[in-house]
């Protein structure tokens, strides 16, 4: 809730920003000084802002130049493994995508933010699900606190949309990302499956990079960065995320007690677990916290996430299929940590509020009695 005003005054200051399709990228443009009340976060969000972390922390980065080698795979698995379980993040380099492919990427989505606010106003929609959408703050009227972004999202599935149901100014980038990204998933995929002892294929059988959305972030500069956030702390649902930026730092990661800068690294991917790996995977990997800061920076934070998510759900090919810990990591000495659930209670958890942290594994948490 905003200091200042009344949950009506709220309301509608927020119905009047989202009709407005202006974004934060058009207020900031527009040269304000100070940003709208609908965008302040209370103190409990703000107050670690600048909380320093260990000067050599630092999430680790994998080199993935030798993973099909017979020599080095074992160790590349073992440094996968631990980075998802102490971590939950890492970034990954030689993943065999060209560092051209990853700045036109960077380009084109930024081209589309750039663009007069009347052309983009044309994609502006709320309609989560299929096809294309240019919007700020998915989750603008489930939050407490409007945070300091727009995004463009693409569903990839269960049918890639058409290259003439996107705009042409990014299009074409955002369908050969999709496949770019998808291989370098899968090879994760492949490395986090041994490194729970399963089969190399094990994951890509279960239809774990199947399902996925791509969405393409701007964070604009922020003339009052100490009273916003770029995005809150939260976990991601799904299964994995891959995460492509540009130079412009702001991303942080939770590790322990501290907030760690993840320091943009050229030529990287970001891999991070989410809430569904961690449920599966019985706890071994580990969904965590990250946020963005507001940008205080003149050029704009750009970052493409495509959120990898399971295609098919056991034991139905209907909606009711059902997903849990598995059964092949579960023993007597090993019990479940979660409950199994169904894709129903998976998606009401995700749009019944704003973005968080954990919810679906605490909601899904077995108590174990000693």
């Amino acid at each position: 809730m905003a200091s200042n005003g009344t949950a009506s005054d709220r309301a509608a200051a927020l119905k009047d920003f989202d009709e407005s399709k202006i974004g934060v990228k058009g207020l900031s443009d527009s040269g304000i000084t100070s940003i709208p009340s609908i965008f302040l976060h209370p103190p409990s969000i703000l107050s670690d802002l600048h909380s320093s972390s260990p000067t050599n922390a630092a999430i680790p980065v994998i080199d993935l130049s030798h993973a099909s080698s017979q020599t080095h795979r074992a160790t590349i698995v073992q440094q996968v493994r631990e980075a998802a379980k102490t971590w939950g993040f890492f970034q990954v380099i030689n993943h065999g995508v060209h560092v051209s492919v990853l700045d036109q990427t960077i380009a084109a989505i930024k081209a589309f933010h750039d663009q007069p606010q009347h052309i983009k106003a044309n994609y502006y929609k709320r309609e989560e699900g299929q096809g294309f959408m240019y919007a700020s703050n998915n989750d603008l009227y489930r939050s407490d606190a409007a945070s300091w972004h727009d995004s463009v999202q693409a569903w990839m599935t269960p049918e890639a949309p058409k290259a003439e149901d996107l705009p042409e100014i990014c299009g074409g980038e955002m369908l050969a990302w999709d496949s770019h990204a998808k291989a370098v998933a899968d090879t994760v995929m492949e490395l986090l499956s041994e490194g729970l002892g399963l089969e190399r294929e094990k994951f890509k059988e279960l239809a774990f990079t199947e399902s996925r959305a791509m969405v393409g972030h701007c964070y604009p500069y922020c003339p009052q960065p100490d009273l916003t956030m770029g995005i809150t702390p939260h976990t991601d649902p799904g299964t994995i995320t891959v995460l492509l930026q540009n130079q412009v730092a702001g991303l942080q990661v939770k590790h322990g007690p501290h907030w760690v800068p993840v320091n943009p690294l050229p030529g990287a991917l970001i891999i991070n677990a989410g809430d569904m790996l961690q449920i599966i995977s019985n706890g071994e990997y580990t969904s965590v916290q990250h946020r963005v800061l507001a940008n205080s920076e003149k050029e704009s934070r750009i970052s493409i996430v495509i959120f990898f998510n399971v295609g098919k759900w056991r034991g139905s090919d209907g909606p009711d299929g059902y997903y849990g810990p598995l059964p092949e990591l579960l023993s007597p000495e090993k019990p479940p940590l979660y409950r199994d659930f169904t894709m129903k209670e998976f998606l009401d958890n995700f749009y019944s509020k704003g973005i968080d942290t954990k919810s679906l594994p605490q909601k899904l948490e077995i108590q174990h009695h000693s």
